[in-house]
């Protein structure tokens, strides 16, 4: 029989997913405030495109600055020296937790998912997972041909951020658009098959250290909890449902770290691990 969980242990990666989030938009809103008793000093300062901590240490996002550099736009060095740093976090924590530990749109998409699922809505029209790979390329082409960094006009991530910092415009109506697509039309749609953004983190996930892994996943009773809450769930089965020879790590780039497969499993299949822990009860 199967040990019955606490709300803690069936919530836990959800519950500091949110609060990594809105602490992430709490330090933009409130560093102001903090500054006067810090001596002046803002703990975070600026935006999700750039921003510096403490004043001191930069940090840029690498898709942001590859489109100025597409753009033809010469960046500072602190610019570049931001994007180093983020870049090597996210080579250690996985480029897609950005995805689903800061970015604000995640919200907004994971409440569409939730409602969907509440509605019992079926179907729609999934475009394929290629296509932000494509529009990734397809942004980078169009900043160098018009010199701007295009996607950032109507980036849904820096309006949403700005629209929650600075009051209510037309960013909501483009983050009202992704709600409506992820609801009705494709399920996961914006993030797991649009989103450039999240194609570029993808990318530098790619080598990430930091990993879920199925080392118990011959516990498997086969209750597709895991499929149904996991944002890109084409990256489970690999891992779970490999022989015994073959890597319980879910090494695939498109995974988020998100760790809801870790909060819904009641035979505890998975955990976070690195990507070299190859340990498996079947071994």
């Amino acid at each position: 029989m199967t040990p019955k969980r606490s709300f803690w242990q069936r919530h836990r990666w959800l519950i500091l997913r949110r609060l990594s989030q809105l602490s992430v938009l709490g330090l933009f809103a409130g560093s102001g405030a903090l500054a006067g008793w810090l001596g002046g000093v803002w703990v975070l300062k600026g935006n999700l495109a750039a921003s510096r901590v403490l004043d001191t240490v930069p940090l840029t996002d690498p898709f942001v600055l590859a489109q100025s550099l597409a753009a033809g736009h010469l960046p500072q060095l602190t610019a570049l020296l931001g994007a180093v740093i983020v870049a090597g976090f996210y080579l250690v924590a996985g480029g897609r937790v950005f995805c689903s530990w800061v970015c604000p749109v995640n919200l907004v998409t994971d409440c569409a998912g939730w409602s969907r699922r509440r509605l019992g809505l079926k179907g729609g029209r999934m475009p394929p997972r290629s296509l932000r790979r494509w529009l990734l390329a397809a942004v980078l082409l169009a900043s160098a041909f018009s010199g701007s960094m295009v996607w950032e006009l109507v980036n849904p991530v820096s309006l949403l951020h700005r629209e929650i910092l600075f009051g209510a415009g037309i960013g909501l109506v483009l983050v009202l658009a992704v709600f409506i697509y992820d609801l009705v039309i494709a399920q996961r749609g914006w993030c797991g098959h649009v989103c450039p953004m999240g194609a570029a983190y993808g990318l530098i996930g790619r080598a990430s250290l930091l990993r879920v892994s199925a080392p118990a996943r011959a516990r498997c009773d086969d209750c597709m909890d895991c499929f149904a809450v996991c944002p890109e769930p084409q990256v489970i089965k690999p891992a779970l449902k490999g022989d015994a020879q073959s890597s319980p790590v879910i090494l695939n780039g498109d995974c988020t770290n998100c760790g809801r497969c870790i909060d819904v499993c009641a035979q505890d299949v998975f955990r976070f691990s690195h990507r070299f822990d190859k340990r498996s009860e079947e071994s």
